[in-house]
């Protein structure tokens, strides 16, 4: 069917205001998203400058501001939404439903956003804190809504995700300011158990060693070839690997200086000569 020139006024004349409408709306909308959007960004990286001046704890600091952007950015969309002539309540609905099905899908991934905000919450380690858990261990680094970020000592980079750390076993090191340190050593069988004493608790009178609890040492056990005593001491958290290291040196060298021998493991055989015929 040939459509005439008049035709195509006419059309154009009922289409052209329709199209210019949403036009502009689309225009306006697709103007406000690209606006909120870096206002959005702005706000949240302003505010976490101003939280990390004010020295507010870094964990909680990423976390919060991770979800304010979150939350910000779908008010955003759902507010673009409505200027288009999208029903908010049917879009409410739509995203109500497509996070009903993402949720199922994503099961996990809400356990380990549900396992970040019990760690926010409950606050069993920080950034900065040395813990284990799910059978790693590091140096907190960052804790993020669905996954908290380790660093071995080794510089490692370790991503446990919050769901399975929530929920199982955490050591924290770091949470108290003192620890004790155990330096285990065996001594002959032949060696004076006291003198061996007065040498470990010789080097136990270090600076970093705190006399409260004092210094003391046990005799933990009788072993094959040696006996087995302990030096333990308490020291500030962040001396617990130098003091450890360092003393364990020193107790070799101040025992060998002191007569008192430290046995390596050995066995005793004992050969019998089969009879003769």
């Amino acid at each position: 069917m040939d459509i005439t020139v008049d035709q195509i006024l006419t059309m154009s004349e009922a289409w052209l205001p329709i199209i210019v409408s949403y036009s502009l709306k689309f225009g306006l909308a697709l103007l406000t998203l690209c606006i909120g959007w870096w206002l959005i960004n702005s706000l949240t990286r302003r505010v976490s400058n101003m939280l990390s001046a004010r020295k507010f704890d870094p964990a909680l600091n990423g976390f919060i501001g991770s979800l304010a952007n979150i939350i910000l950015k779908i008010l955003l969309v759902i507010s673009v939404a409505s200027m288009i002539g999208v029903e908010t309540t049917s879009f409410i609905a739509v995203i109500g439903a497509a996070g009903l099905a993402i949720g199922l899908a994503l099961q996990g991934s809400l356990a380990n956003f549900a396992g970040g905000v019990l760690i926010m919450m409950f606050r069993p380690f920080r950034v900065g804190d040395w813990i284990e858990g799910q059978g790693v261990g590091g140096t907190v680094d960052t804790i993020q809504i669905f996954h908290t970020t380790l660093k071995t000592a080794d510089n490692k980079v370790i991503i446990v995700p919050n769901g399975s750390l929530s929920n199982g076993n955490i050591t924290n090191y770091s949470r108290e300011p003192k620890r004790r340190a155990d330096i285990a050593v065996g001594i002959d069988y032949s060696s004076d158990i006291k003198k061996a004493r007065e040498v470990l608790l010789k080097i136990a009178q270090d600076p970093r060693v705190h006399t409260s609890p004092e210094p003391v040492v046990y005799v933990t056990g009788l072993g094959e070839s040696s006996v087995n005593l302990v030096l333990r001491v308490w020291v500030a958290t962040g001396d617990y690997w130098p003091v450890t290291f360092d003393f364990t040196e020193r107790t070799k060298v101040e025992l060998t200086e002191a007569g008192i021998g430290i046995p390596f493991p050995q066995r005793v055989m004992h050969m019998v000569q089969a009879p003769t015929a």
